[in-house]
């Protein structure tokens, strides 16, 4: 069964989730660049009062897989305080329009 993974991430660690993907042969992803958003730093909008952005990702993952990529984001998080913002979320896939 495949599921939608969703991640929340400061956009300068985009390649180095990406990268995560690859690893677990993930192939099917979206990334949403350079967003507007809230985490537990505060406001991101890419202005000088709010600097950064959010980057979005989301990729189809076989159930199978999801325990090994969430060991992986966590030790991502956990290897610096300035990656601690990253959340990751897993969501039923209801319906989909494939090849």
């Amino acid at each position: 069964m495949k599921k939608l993974v969703q991640i929340h991430v400061h956009f300068e660690y985009t390649e180095a989730i990406e990268g995560i993907l690859d690893r677990h042969e993930i192939a099917e992803a979206v990334r949403y660049p350079m967003m507007d958003g809230r985490d537990r730093d505060g406001k991101h909008y890419g202005t000088q009062i709010f600097p950064g952005n959010v980057t979005v990702v989301q990729a189809v993952v076989d159930e199978s897989g999801l325990d090994a990529l969430f060991e992986d984001l966590e030790r991502f998080r956990a290897a610096k305080a300035a990656h601690a913002h990253l959340q990751a979320l897993v969501l039923p896939i209801e319906r989909r329009l494939t090849d």
